[in-house]
């Protein structure tokens, strides 16, 4: 684990893999996943067993990912649906001024390259995001969605 930086507060299960370059603070990583390099994972994450994220990838505060979840390379989750840098009156933005949305991605899903997640969705159980979609609602259980922004495709 070169290069990694894994603070204090982070819970890591049972043979879990962390490759070179990996970012991690308070989330908490399940027995047997294997995270590659350059990902970055913030506080609050949780993250079942048996899951494989793919490099490159930024999992935000707000995300739960449950047991045997596939993340592509150069995933991006977002977890504030109105991001701006400062306040109406010109002041810097701080903690206070934004709100964290929820976004769950239920058992067996499988998020394909470069997708972009937005907050507040769930993705069902063994649903399957085609590579570079933009995902701006939830996703039934066991179908396929692809494009921008994602439809169902498949059922």
């Amino acid at each position: 684990m070169k290069y990694c930086v894994i603070s204090d507060d982070v819970k890591l299960g049972q043979d879990v893999r962390i490759y070179s370059f990996v970012n991690l603070y308070g989330c908490q990583i399940g027995d047997r996943t294997k995270i590659g390099t350059f990902v970055e994972i913030q506080k609050g994450v949780k993250i079942g067993s048996d899951c494989k994220i793919s490099s490159h990838t930024f999992i935000c505060e707000g995300v739960k990912i449950e047991n045997r979840v596939f993340i592509g390379h150069n995933v991006t989750f977002i977890n504030d649906r109105k991001p701006r840098a400062t306040n109406p009156d010109g002041s810097l933005q701080t903690k206070d001024d934004w709100v964290c949305e929820d976004t769950v991605i239920e058992e067996g899903a499988s998020i394909g390259s470069s997708a972009t997640i937005m907050c507040g969705i769930t993705i069902g159980q063994n649903a399957i995001i085609g590579a570079g979609a933009v995902v701006i609602n939830d996703v039934p259980n066991n179908t396929v969605v692809a494009g921008v922004p994602a439809k169902i495709i498949k059922s």
